[in-house]
Formats: structure tokens, sequence, C-alpha cells
């Protein structure tokens, strides 16, 4: 169960956050604290806050208001041993295009200080486990948008972070694609204990046993596993949950 009281064993705490633009508020005192290899979906409706949070954790944005630590380690002030326990998938493309699968892996392993012979090492492991190990020395733009993310979330976990966030991973994907996608993420919460925050305004993407997260106009409306989560709103789905705590119509969220 998720609660908003840190402790060191927490992946992710976020306490009393705030981010305005202008005078528009983007988040509004936004506190939660999420478990260790536990796979968490961030619900929320385009414009509800979710970039900007997650910008927030990876330091894209300044700090103004609030504390976020990352496996005790706080964003701000131990901003290096935070940012070396996190993975990140962006919403948007991030990969070269012009450089093939092989060199964006391994020069993501550069930048974190990983040596050629290694970096070598586990991208091969990664591509051979994604289905991709032959497609290694193709150009990045010679592969399907699932091909891509995949290759992606390999290059978030090339220097063994213990906390992913992925940023709407399946927007433009189809329905196959997202299948394997989620499948994926998925494995690597159950298989190597890696803690995911899953971002995401589709309600079918969230499964029973996840851990559930409602933003909504910059605030938390609800967190928990998802059957307190949709008992406690009073409904009989996600999609009920969200409509009843969010007062829009069912059909924003799918």
């Amino acid at each position: 169960m998720n609660d908003a009281t840190p402790t060191e064993a927490d992946a992710l705490t976020v306490e009393g956050v705030s981010h305005a633009y202008g005078a528009r508020m983007a988040l509004d005192q936004v506190s939660f604290a999420l478990r260790p290899a536990r796979f968490t979906a961030l619900l929320g409706l385009n414009g509800a806050g979710k970039s900007t949070l997650f910008a927030l954790v990876t330091r894209l944005y300044p700090m103004r208001a609030g504390r976020i630590r990352i496996f005790g380690h706080d964003v701000a002030r131990a901003s290096g041993a935070a940012l070396r326990q996190l993975g990140v998938v962006f919403q948007a493309r991030t990969l070269d295009l012009d450089l093939s699968v092989q060199q964006n892996l391994t020069y993501h392993a550069a930048l974190h200080g990983i040596g050629a012979r290694e970096a070598a090492r586990l991208s091969g492991q990664a591509l051979t486990q994604l289905g991709l190990a032959d497609r290694a020395n193709d150009k990045v733009r010679a592969l399907s948008g699932g091909q891509m993310r995949r290759v992606e979330i390999a290059r978030a976990l090339m220097h063994g972070p213990r906390l992913l966030i992925l940023d709407e991973p399946t927007v433009g994907l189809d329905i196959k694609a997202r299948a394997d996608i989620l499948a994926h993420v998925r494995m690597l919460v159950r298989e190597r204990g890696v803690a995911v925050v899953w971002a995401t305004h589709l309600v079918d993407e969230i499964a029973d046993d996840d851990a559930l997260l409602v933003l909504h106009r910059g605030r938390i409306l609800a967190d928990g596993p998802v059957a307190q989560v949709i008992a406690q709103a009073g409904g009989t789905s996600v999609r009920e949950a969200f409509t009843r705590l969010t007062h829009e119509v069912g059909d924003d969220a799918a």
C-alpha cells in the first residue's frame, strides 16, 4: 500500500511538491510514497500534471516547493546519487535516429561512466532479451515505433537503476505494441525488482494488482492499491472510480 510517509526503503517519495507556470498551478501540494519493486500506474487526463511531475523528478525543472527523494536521496541536494537510481523513458522519442541501436545504448552507458567492454556486454544482453539482437547494427530510424520504445527502455536500464519512470510510453503505438511494452515492463518489476511508475491516461493499461495514483488538475485524488481506490470511490472498475473522482465523462479517460 502507498502512503505519504517516506522511509529510506521507499523507491520514490514526493512531499508537498507544487509547481506553477505563471498564474497556472500545474502541481498543488502533491505528496505520495512508492514502494520498491512495484508497478505503480499514474493515471490522469492530458494536462493533469504528469509530465510536470516527471520533469521535477528528473531535474529538468528546478524545485520551487516541496521535496523529492529517490531511494532516500534528495533530488535537489544530492542529485547525482538520486539520478543514478533512476531510469527515464520520456513521452517524446529521444533516440538518435541516425545512430545504430547499439550506438544509442553504448553512448548512454558512456554518459554513466560504463566502459566500452561492459557497455557492449550490457547492450547485447538487453537487445537479446528484447528480441532485437539482429537489429543491433541497424539505424534507429529503420525500427517500428514499438521497437524504438523497447530500445528506449533498454537504454534507460543500462546503468542499473532501481526506479524506472515512463511518461505515456504507449502513445502512438498499435494495440499489439502497447501490450508488448506493458508485458515487458511488468516483467522487469517481477523478475528484476525494478520499481516502475507508468504514467497514462488509458484505464485499460492498469491491472488489478497495480498500485494506483490518480492525478487531476495538479492534485492527487487517490493513492493505493487498485481495489482500494475503486472501493473508496464507490465504483466497480477503474474507469468508474476515475469518473467519480474527477467528475469527468468516463470516455475521456480511454
